[in-house]
């Protein structure tokens, strides 16, 4: 009877979820359901797997739209017809062709048309007219067509009427436009939603047939997946036997590599990890991470193998990752558990530049048909959801904001702002629109039009439409190929250090990494991981003087306990207290001071839990990796985690526990399993992190460069410029003479990129780079003025990138806008009467200098101090702090983190460069944030008191005032942006 059912993945249209649609079908006793989301089969694998554990018959379908206007809807027969659909359906949204207005006679899959668009000539075999509810007194008309081939056409969109208004909420956001300017015929009928099927019944009482054909139409068609082909590769050679050899070899040389003569110490782990991967059938899964990771390698591309892969030797001996899972005591079970049935999936970082020529060749590799980016759904979320809604409900941006701003005080909202919330609720977590998994990639050995429609995105390549938890439930085993500016710092840094020094650099050597005394000295400096990857965010910095990490293996600890659920569970404070007072280390049982050594005691990472469980309880490693998912709810189950529990008091008493102790020590498992973090991605985290600290303690200058050429980390630009300058280097300007478009190393200085310069296209830096290399040194303003754009030349003028030609600037855009006078006949005959002159009384000096750079590079190589007018209070510099001090100081404002309480307040952290340019954060606790809300760039006073932690210091904000913005100073002195500085004299 239901021919064209929507889920909440017809985006902007449908609002019930796939697992609400099927509920409602069962209790309203459907035998069968047809799924036709609009352009999409991103749910079908969900749809079919929910029905049949309803007991429903899925039928899967498309609902064909041309923009917003409806085609047709296609069901599929089998699943030959669900690839057909998909098919064509990708012929539209893949390949940007128009949807025929008659749907194409395409074997196994059925057609229907609404009255409205039902072809002229007779209909084939497998197309219908679809009669609606409100047209079947229209019936009479379709007399040229066999009764046969009418049925009755259900539209379901909503759970009930109440939610009508949300959908045309929903209508208005995709049309971009008011409500009350939303066509009637854009919107479903109130009535699209699920009543008892009798009404219907009723509904088409005077033509019976109608609802006979549309059952019947649905009985014809099924999707089983029982009968489907494994979606994976089955092999990487062609033959299992020949790729378990392959994999076998490729491991066992990879061991003697990586651990020398004393590799034979290690050959039982590997050959029980690779009996695993050969008995779960995941032999090509290892090949072909391999065969891109070998790729890479060829390309000279670095890869970092991170997550919980690098617990396998077998990955670690194909160098995959490179932590060394034998010496940090990782258990390959956290990776692969026979008791786990979801596939595994390694995590591989490249360079942010590198990744799309990775994707390219897994496409020519394995075929660009079976190889796909997964999608991700961008839902509706907190305020765009009053955004949205205030918009289609025609508030103004000024009326929306103060809702936003101030959503509990109820007096400065609009009237309508009440049922904004109260219908918002439905709204919130609805998908809105596709977009791309940061990397997760799939290959099958089918193509994917199989399995999913596809959807070009606007920069230009594919994706599924389906989701990494619907590729799951395909089968599917997932790569993800991830880009991260912190590869990017890495690669570039070895790069530069062979470019101006002529040294290679072994950076995958992590013995020698791990165990340098300078990137440890440096780790240990207070801010002196500044670029570094992961440990350089004001939180990891305060972490780090708290917790001065000794050696690795201390710093894999620190990436674990800085995770919010460590923080907030008071683990954190405690591990940093047992870390300076031993004495304050308790244990339940001896057993556990000997398993929780390394961490003082406390169970950091989930690889501790699974090791007392397994010490303790007896279970075998794959059991504790089970019991650790089932108290973490990756996996629920309170039967499954109670019986756990029985058999752990059980056998940890039968050991002599008493049972006062084995009952403390569940409640701990608990309570810990609960915050604790997989010991492989803090491991893999720190590796690269002591990557980033060895680079920048050798080699600071080539290393910080990077940085600022792969686009900074987690701070402003503006940090990572003045760090080099801290470092030592002679920074410059963009300089046309010397400048390419990223920043460069020359003769021992580092000029800054015209990329760096706002307004300037790398058109321009390309040009001036080509130009350079022509008329090497350029020496001629008109030469520039030829090949430049003015507009462009001005911003080369002002950021001082032409001081090679003149150092006054005022004189320099004279010259070149006195030029373009003349070059313009027109202009030329207006002002041949008289003269053009600059004011040589105007001088270009160091303030102004800095404005322009600040305006332009949002830096200035001065101290931004230069610029502003420092009172007399608030001198102090942060290195005077001390514990219960109330403080007085004067702020550059840096960056904000923004934090929302548990309780839904707005508070923050706050970054600072003091007079001395030394770091220092502040606390901003909501009624201080309130009352004195943050500006934006530039100076402010800022009184609290200090709060100190093992030598750590922060000031909790009472006071914070801006002396002086940023905006408000360039404002006043517009430097260059009009003819203030050049005068006409008439003759």
């Amino acid at each position: 009877m239901f021919l064209n059912c929507h889920s909440q993945h017809s985006f902007h249209y449908g609002l019930l979820k796939v697992e609400e649609l099927v509920s409602l079908a069962k209790e309203h006793g459907l035998r069968s359901l047809a799924l036709t989301d609009i352009n999409s089969t991103a749910a079908a694998i969900e749809f079919v797997q929910r029905c049949r554990e309803a007991g429903i018959r899925p039928v899967i379908g498309i609902e064909f739209r041309q923009g917003d206007r409806f085609q047709y809807i296609g069901l599929a027969r089998n699943r030959k017809g669900f690839t057909q659909l998909n098919r064509l359906l990708n012929e539209h949204l893949v390949n940007g062709n128009s949807l025929p207005a008659r749907a194409p006679d395409v074997p196994d899959t059925f057609f229907i048309y609404d009255l409205k668009g039902a072809p002229s000539r007779p209909l084939r075999k497998n197309e219908y007219i679809g009669i609606r509810p409100g047209d079947i007194h229209q019936v009479h008309r379709q007399a040229r067509h066999s009764p046969l081939q009418l049925v009755s056409l259900i539209p379901i969109t909503m759970r009930d009427k109440s939610q009508w208004p949300i959908h045309k909420i929903l209508r208005c956001i995709h049309l971009n436009t008011i409500w009350t300017r939303v066509p009637d015929d854009l919107c479903c009928q109130p009535a699209a939603c699920f009543i008892p099927p009798n009404a219907w019944v009723q509904a088409y009482s005077s033509h019976p047939y109608l609802i006979k054909n549309s059952t019947s139409l649905l009985d014809t068609c099924s999707f089983d997946l029982e009968d489907s082909v494994d979606p994976n590769l089955s092999t990487f050679l062609g033959h299992t036997y020949a790729d378990f050899q392959l994999l076998t070899h490729l491991a066992t040389t990879g061991l003697h590599h990586r651990y020398g003569p004393s590799y034979v110490s290690h050959l039982a782990r590997l050959e029980q990890e690779l009996s695993i991967i050969r008995r779960l059938h995941l032999t090509h899964y290892f090949l072909i991470t391999w065969d891109i990771v070998q790729f890479a390698r060829r390309r000279g591309y670095r890869h970092v193998g991170r997550g919980s892969g690098a617990n396998s030797l077998v990955a670690y001996a194909l160098f995959i990752t490179d932590v060394d899972p034998i010496s940090l005591n990782l258990y390959f079970e956290r990776f692969i558990n026979v008791y786990r049935p979801a596939p595994p999936d390694f995590d591989l970082d490249f360079s942010w530049d590198e990744r799309d020529e990775i994707l390219r060749y897994l496409q020519q590799r394995y075929g660009a048909d079976r190889v796909g980016l997964l999608a991700t759904y961008q839902t509706f979320r907190g305020k765009s959801v009053v955004r949205e809604m205030g918009k289609a409900l025609g508030l103004t941006r000024e009326e929306i904001d103060l809702i936003i701003r101030y959503p509990l005080e109820k007096d400065k909202h609009h009237p309508l702002a009440a049922g904004i919330f109260r219908l918002g609720r439905d709204l919130l977590e609805l998908p809105s629109h596709f977009s791309i998994h940061s990397g997760g990639v799939v290959i099958s050995s089918l193509p994917l039009v199989n399995l999913t429609a596809s959807q070009m995105m606007p920069k230009g390549f594919p994706i599924t439409q389906f989701d990494m938890h619907h590729a799951e439930q395909w089968g599917l085993h997932k790569y993800d190929l991830l880009s991260q500016r912190g590869t990017g710092h890495i690669k570039e840094t070895v790069k530069l250090v062979k470019q101006t020094k002529g040294e290679e650099i072994d950076i995958s050597n992590m013995d020698l990494v791990c165990q340098d005394r300078k990137a440890l000295h440096l780790l240990r400096t207070p801010g002196g991981c500044i670029g570094c990857f992961y440990i350089e965010s004001p939180a990891m910095r305060g972490l780090l003087v708290k917790v001065p990490c000794r050696n690795y293996r201390d710093l894999i600890a620190v990436s674990s306990i800085i995770r919010p659920g460590v923080a907030k569970s008071g683990m954190m404070h405690k591990y940093i207290e047992r870390f300076h007072d031993p004495s304050r280390i308790t244990h339940l049982l001896p057993e556990l001071g000997q398993l929780l050594e390394e961490t003082f005691g406390i169970m950091v990472y989930q690889e501790d839990v699974m090791k007392v469980v397994h010490r303790l309880g007896k279970f075998d490693l794959y059991e504790s990796d089970l019991l650790r998912r089932l108290m973490t709810g990756k996996k629920k189950s309170k039967q499954d985690l109670e019986k756990l529990q029985e058999r752990f008091i059980e056998n940890a008493e039968h050991s002599g526990i008493p049972g006062t102790i084995v009952r403390e020590l569940w409640r701990q498992i608990a309570s810990f399993s609960g915050y604790s973090f997989c010991k492989a991605h803090s491991a893999t985290y720190a590796a690269e992190s002591m990557q980033s600290l060895y680079l920048k303690a050798h080699y600071p200058v080539e290393f910080m460069v990077a940085v600022i050429n792969n686009d900074g980390g987690f701070y402003p630009r503006e940090v990572y410029v003045r760090e080099l300058i801290r470092l030592g280097a002679e920074v410059e300007l963009p300089c046309i003479q010397q400048s390419s478009w990223l920043t460069r190393i020359h003769r021992g200085k580092v000029y800054l990129g015209l990329k760096l310069v706002k307004g300037i296209t790398r058109h321009t830096g390309e040009a001036i780079v080509k130009l350079r290399k022509e008329h090497r040194p350029l020496s001629s303003l008109t030469k520039l003025m030829n090949h430049i754009d003015p507009t462009q030349l001005d911003l080369l003028i002002e950021i001082g990138a032409l001081r090679s030609l003149d150092t006054n600037h005022f004189k320099l855009l004279f010259e070149r806008r006195l030029r373009s006078y003349h070059q313009n006949d027109v202009q030329l005959k207006l002002f041949h009467s008289g003269r053009f002159d600059y004011h040589p009384d105007k001088i270009f000096d160091r303030k102004r200098q800095a404005l322009s750079q600040m305006r332009l590079l949002d830096f200035t190589l001065e101290s931004p101090y230069l610029l502003f007018d420092i009172p007399g209070r608030g001198r102090l510099g942060c290195t005077s702090f001390e514990s219960g001090q109330r403080v007085e100081i004067i702020g550059y404002y840096v960056m904000t983190k923004p934090v929302t309480t548990e309780h839904g307040d707005h508070m923050c952290f706050v970054t600072w460069y003091d007079l001395q340019l030394d770091f220092f954060d502040t606390v901003h606790f909501a009624p201080a944030l309130k009352q004195y809300p943050l500006q934006g760039k530039g100076i402010y006073l800022v009184e609290g008191l200090v709060e100190s932690d093992h030598n750590y210091s922060q000031i909790i904000v009472s006071r914070c005032r801006p002396i002086q913005l940023l905006d408000d100073l360039q404002s006043s002195e517009n430097i260059l942006s009009d003819y203030q500085y050049l005068s006409f004299t008439k003759d």
